[in-house]
């Protein structure tokens, strides 16, 4: 809270939004770098960058993804009083663009795209308010070998982010599968549709039990407070769970099994052949079991879902849920043109994705860019720090000078040099300058020559590690040496 004499002074307490956060510069360098590696990871497929706004006409939006999407809208009125909101994802606003731009973009069309999303949901570790969405979408092609290149597009980000094999995890569906599943149930009711899929879709938070309890008379939360069950019958929920429990040594040996306990219609027949379809296309891309699995659980609660869903999950971070994430939404486009175009996409959630790979340890966070920082001494003149600093700039090496405060001296700022975890300092001190002479510090050697050290003046001793003084036309040459060691002449 602001202190009183504050407030009179015309003070704002800062403070950000519930649900969302300030990102200091390490979360923004580990963020630029993943997102970076996915990019090329994304190009490599043939997707090209577009870009649409944050805000939408509320029209665009609303009714788009259920009405747990509607809730989670920030809605606005534009200068014109028009309803607006903020978008809740990219997939809506793709399927407009796609639908606008038709002729110019060529379809089948592929993009990839970055930015913030909104959505007023309970803020948790994982979850925000504002996050950042990296997309991949497809559109103009029916052909399932587009979604298992999504699939593929999604392994490969996992694998870029350093995960290993078993260390992340594709789960595989197809809505045909669930709603055949469905209606054999005789579930004829749209209504009773939806509410089903939704409390499938929680069953990886909810549990077996609970979504039994859900799919009948309902139950208890945590609060205390009671959850209206759909009111299926015993038989109905048995067959349900039946179907979403199923699972196989392989990807078609699990399918297998839900076809023998789908019933016989033209609805799960499509469904099944689109899913073994599937299957050998991911084969094709050398998808193997373990990366990617067959999951009839999987629905992902977004309405406009037609056909094949994934979800990419972190066994060593299960309490983040689903990373990475998408789908097929072949009738998402015919809310804005007939006839409709079919399209496919995922989705990373870069925040969630971000703070999961910190967790088990797969990034490690620097607070800064500066590869070099140049000591500002007395009696030097300025403009010669400033010639070092266009020197190593010249050469592509990110290089800062302190600048800070003149009555902080030669050890300080190689204290500030050490907190930022910068590599090399440069020296130039009244006696190198006399001798056209420049000393040059590897700070990674010397903190490393300090680790461990008790001893005081052995502690002492070792201040000068990694430090070599050279003449000032080898600057470049040895700080490249240092920085790169083996980086060969051509690099």
């Amino acid at each position: 809270m602001s202190a009183p004499d504050d407030t009179k002074k015309g003070l704002v307490e800062p403070k950000t939004l519930k649900g969302f956060r300030d990102l200091m510069p390490a979360d923004m360098i580990a963020r630029n770098a993943v997102v970076e590696r996915i990019r090329v990871v994304y190009e490599k497929y043939g997707f090209v960058p577009a870009d649409t706004p944050v805000l939408e006409y509320l029209t665009t939006l609303i009714g788009t993804g259920g009405e747990d999407a509607n809730k989670q809208l920030f809605r606005l009125e534009s200068p014109e009083r028009e309803s607006i909101a903020m978008r809740y994802d990219h997939t809506v606003s793709f399927a407009r663009f796609v639908a606008q731009y038709p002729e110019e973009l060529k379809l089948p069309f592929r993009r990839y795209t970055i930015g913030p999303v909104f959505r007023a949901d309970k803020p948790k570790r994982g979850r925000y308010r504002q996050f950042v969405q990296f997309d991949i979408d497809a559109a103009g092609s029916e052909c399932v070998a587009v979604d298992a290149e999504i699939v593929a597009a999604m392994a490969d980000v996992m694998r870029t982010a350093g995960l290993g094999r078993g260390e992340f995890q594709i789960r595989i569906n197809n809505r045909k599968l669930v709603d055949a599943c469905v209606i054999g149930c005789g579930l004829t009711d749209e209504k009773v549709q939806k509410r089903v899929l939704s409390v499938i879709d929680k069953l990886q938070e909810d549990g077996v039990q609970q979504v039994r309890e859900k799919l009948g008379a309902g139950c208890i939360d945590e609060s205390g407070a009671p959850i209206e069950g759909v009111g299926l019958s015993a038989s109905a929920i048995d067959k349900i769970m039946e179907f979403i429990s199923t699972t196989g040594v392989s990807r078609a040996d699990t399918l297998n099994s839900l076809a023998r306990l789908l019933p016989k219609t033209q609805v799960s027949d499509a469904a099944v052949q689109e899913m073994s379809d599937l299957n050998q296309a991911v084969g094709s891309l050398r998808l193997d079991e373990t990366e990617a699995i067959f999951d009839p659980s999987l629905v992902r609660g977004l309405l406009y879902y037609s056909g094949p869903v994934f979800e990419a999950h972190l066994p060593a971070a299960p309490q983040f849920g689903s990373v990475m994430g998408g789908g097929r939404y072949d009738r998402l486009l015919g809310r804005f043109r007939l006839p409709s175009i079919p399209a496919t996409g995922a989705s990373i959630g870069v925040d969630r994705f971000m703070d999961a790979l910190v967790l088990i340890g797969k990034i490690k966070t620097t607070p800064t860019t500066t590869k070099v920082l140049v000591l500002s001494l007395r009696g030097v003149p300025t403009s010669e720090l400033l010639s070092i600093a266009n020197d190593l700039r010249a050469e592509g090496i990110p290089t800062e000078v302190f600048f800070g405060d003149s009555k902080v001296g030669f050890r300080d700022q190689l204290s500030a040099a050490n907190a930022k975890q910068v590599p090399v300092a440069v020296i130039l001190g009244e006696d190198e300058l006399k001798a056209g002479n420049v000393s040059i510090k590897d700070l990674r050697a010397g903190r490393q020559a300090r680790s461990g050290i008790q001893d005081r003046e052995e502690y002492k001793k070792s201040g000068k590690a990694g430090q070599v003084t050279i003449p000032r036309a080898d600057l470049v040459k040895t700080v490249k040496q240092m920085l790169w060691p083996d980086r060969s002449p051509l690099a």
